[in-house]
C-alpha cells in the first residue's frame, strides 16, 4: 500500500485439468469464441528490451459480468525461462502493489532470485486495469500533488474546508475522466483479469509473486481460485480484515513509530549530519522546521507537507536514509533547499498523467469496501490517532479523503479464506509500517499451509530479493522445490532472519558500499525499489 505520490508450457499440461474452485467464474476453454489471447512483440521499455522480453496486450471485458460488452486492454510482458524445458516450472505473475503500481517492468524480477532458481520460470509482468501502459489509463489531475497545498494538520476550520474542497474536486475530476471504469476497479475485477491472463498463457496453474497490495491481490485470487495456484510468494502482507479505512489508521501509528526510529539513527550519526545528539532533539528539530516552513516555504515551495512527504520515504525503507538525511541537513545547516526539492520532485512528478498511480489507488481502495460517509467519523478517528502519532496521520487522511465522494460503487470486502490453497511463502519485517506485521500473522492464520519468514526488528517494507541472504535463499528454495520452513504451532513467524541493515553513512563505509552497488543486480534492485508500493 502506498502513501507516496510517485514511485516481470510444460508443467501445467502435465498436471491435467484441475477443477475451478466453487463459486469462481470459469473462462472460455481454449479455442472457444472469446478465448483470451496475447499477440507478443517487442517491448518499448528499455530494461525489458535489454532482457529480450516480449510485450503485448490482453483484451478483457470492462465488466466481467457482461463479457460481450465494452473491452479494455492490459499491458503484459514476458521473460522466458532459460533452463531446459524438462526443468521448466511454469509462469510467474508479478504485482508490485499500490494499488496502482506498474508491474510491466517486473518481468526482470527473476534475475534477482539466488541460485538461478528464477531461471526455471516464465516471468510475467503486467499493468493492471487502468494502470500505466494498459488502455485506458486513468488520470485525473496531475497538479493535485503540486506545491502550495494547505498544511496537512487542519488546525483551523479554513484549512479543513480547503482540504475537503480539494478532495471533493479530485474525486469529481476522476468521475469526469474515468466514467464507467470507476465501477470496475475493485480487486475482484483484477482477480478476474488474472484468471483471463492465466488462460491466455495456456497454463492450468499460475505462480505468483506479490508485494504490498499485491499480497492482497494474491490472497483474493487464492481464495477464489485455489486450484489454479501452484506457488505464491507474498511480501509485506495486507491484513484482509482491515480493508481499507482501518488499515490506513493502522499505518499512521506504525509510520510514527518508524520515523522515531529514523530520528534515533540520525542522532547516532550526528557526527555526519549535525542534526542533534538524541532522538528527542532530532524530533524536536523536525517539528520546529516544519512549523517554520508553514510560515515561509523553503525556496518558496517546500512547506510542511512536502517535508513530511520526503521523510515518509524513510518510514517505508532503510534504502535512502542517507539521501533524506543529507537533504534535510543541507537545509538545516546551510539553508539550501535544492536537495529537498529534488527528493520531492523525484517522487511527485506533476507531468501530465503522473497521477495515474494515485488515481488507481483511490479507484481500488474506495470501491473494495465502503468508507465512512460521515466526516465527523473521520475527524474523531484522525484526531484521536494524531494525538499519539502526529507524523503523517492527517496527511494520510487527506490522501484518502476523495473516497468520501468517489463515483464508483463500493463493494463488499472479500472473505479471504486460504483453507484450500496450496502452501504459500509469506514475508515481512517486524516493524513494516505500510503493512504492519499483524497483517502477516492474520494471513498466516487464514492460509494454514503457509509459512512466514520474519526480518526481526526491521523497518523495511516488502524488501525481499534485495540481498538479504537468509530471506532470499529461502525464496530460492521454495521456488526451486516448493520447500517451506517448518510451520510452528504458535501464533508467530516460522523462520527468523536478520533484517535489512540500516546504512552506515560514515565516509569509509560509503566508499565500500558505492563499489559494491555498481553491479547489474544492484541496479535492478534500485529500479525495483521505485516500483514497489
Amino acid at each position: 500500500m502506498t502513501r507516496l505520490l510517485a514511485t516481470a508450457a510444460t508443467f501445467a499440461l502435465a498436471l491435467g485439468g484441475a477443477a475451478v474452485a466453487s463459486g469462481a467464474h470459469a473462462e472460455p476453454p481454449r479455442g472457444a469464441p472469446g478465448y483470451p489471447t496475447i499477440s507478443w512483440g517487442e517491448c518499448e521499455n528499455a530494461t525489458l528490451k535489454a532482457r529480450k522480453a516480449e510485450c503485448g496486450f490482453l483484451t478483457v471485458p470492462l465488466d466481467h459480468a457482461a463479457p460481450a460488452g465494452r473491452k479494455i486492454q492490459l499491458a503484459v510482458s514476458r521473460i522466458r525461462h532459460t533452463v531446459p524445458d524438462r526443468e521448466y516450472q511454469g509462469v510467474m505473475l508479478v504485482n508490485p502493489g499500490g494499488p496502482g503500481g506498474s508491474g510491466l517492468p517486473l518481468a526482470v524480477l527473476g534475475d534477482l532470485v539466488p541460485e538461478r532458481a528464477g531461471a526455471a520460470y516464465d516471468w510475467i509482468g503486467f499493468d493492471p486495469r487502468g494502470v500505466g501502459s494498459s488502455k485506458p489509463a486513468l488520470t485525473c489531475d496531475a497538479k493535485y500533488a503540486g506545491y502550495n497545498r494547505p498544511p496537512y494538520v487542519p488546525s483551523t476550520r479554513a484549512i479543513e474546508k480547503a482540504w475537503l474542497a480539494r478532495a471533493k474536486g479530485y474525486a469529481a475530476a476522476c468521475a469526469r475522466n474515468g466514467g464507467a471504469l470507476l465501477d470496475h476497479l475493485r480487486t475482484t475485477d483484477t482477480v478476474r483479469d488474472l484468471e483471463r491472463l492465466r488462460v491466455a498463457l495456456g497454463v492450468e496453474q499460475i505462480n505468483f509473486y506479490g508485494f504490498s497490495y499485491g499480497t492482497y491481490l494474491g490472497q483474493v485470487y487464492a481464495t477464489r481460485y485455489p486450484d489454479r495456484v501452484r506457488r505464491m510468494v507474498l511480501d509485506g502482507n495486507v491484513n484482509p480484515g482491515r480493508v481499507w479505512y482501518d488499515a490506513n489508521l493502522d499505518q499512521d501509528i506504525a509510520f510514527d513509530r518508524n520515523i522515531k526510529i529514523y530520528f534515533r539513527w540520525l542522532a547516532d550519526h550526528d557526527d555526519v549530519y549535525h542534526l542533534g545528539r538524541s532522538a528527542r532533539k532530532v524530533e524536536k528539530l523536525f517539528y520546529a522546521e516544519q512549523a517554520k516552513l508553514a510560515r515561509k516555504p523553503a525556496g518558496g515551495v517546500i512547506g510542511p507537507d512536502e517535508l513530511t512527504d520526503v521523510f515518509l520515504q524513510a518510514g517505508y525503507y532503510v534504502f535512502g536514509w542517507e539521501t533524506v538525511a543529507s537533504a534535510f541537513a543541507s537545509w538545516v545547516n546551510d539553508k539550501d533547499p535544492a536537495a529537498l526539492r529534488k527528493l520531492y520532485d523525484d517522487n511527485n512528478s506533476q507531468e501530465p498523467g503522473s497521477d495515474n498511480n494515485y488515481a488507481i489507488y483511490l479507484g481500488v481502495q474506495c470501491t473494495d469496501a465502503p468508507w465512512p460517509a460521515s466526516w465527523r467519523r473521520w475527524q474523531t478517528d484522525n484526531w484521536r490517532v494524531h494525538r499519539i502519532a502526529p507524523f503523517e496521520t492527517w496527511g494520510n487522511a487527506w490522501y484518502n479523503a476523495p473516497c468520501r465522494h468517489w463515483a464508483g460503487e463500493p463493494g463488499k470486502p472479500v472473505a479471504v479464506d486460504g483453507s484450500k490453497a496450496p502452501p504459500l511463502l509469506l514475508l515481512s519485517e517486524t516493524l513494516d509500517a505500510a503493512t504492519p506485521f499483524s497483517g502477516s500473522l492474520e494471513v498466516r492464520k487464514r492460509f494454514p499451509r503457509s509459512a512466514l519468514i520474519e526480518g526481526v526488528g526491521g523497518t523495511t517494507h516488502a524488501g525481499s530479493l534485495f540481498g538479504n541472504r537468509c530471506v532470499d535463499n529461502t525464496i530460492a528454495d521454495y521456488l526451486a522445490t516448493g520447500a517451506l520452513p517448518r510451520r510452528v504451532k504458535a501464533d508467530r513467524s516460522d523462520k527468523q532472519c536478520k533484517p535489512i541493515a540500516p546504512p552506515d553513512p560514515t565516509p569509509a563505509a560509503t566508499t565500500t558500499t558505492t563499489e559494491r552497488t555498481g553491479s547489474p543486480a544492484a541496479q535492478t534492485r534500485r529500479e525495483l525499489q521505485k516500483l514497489i508500493r
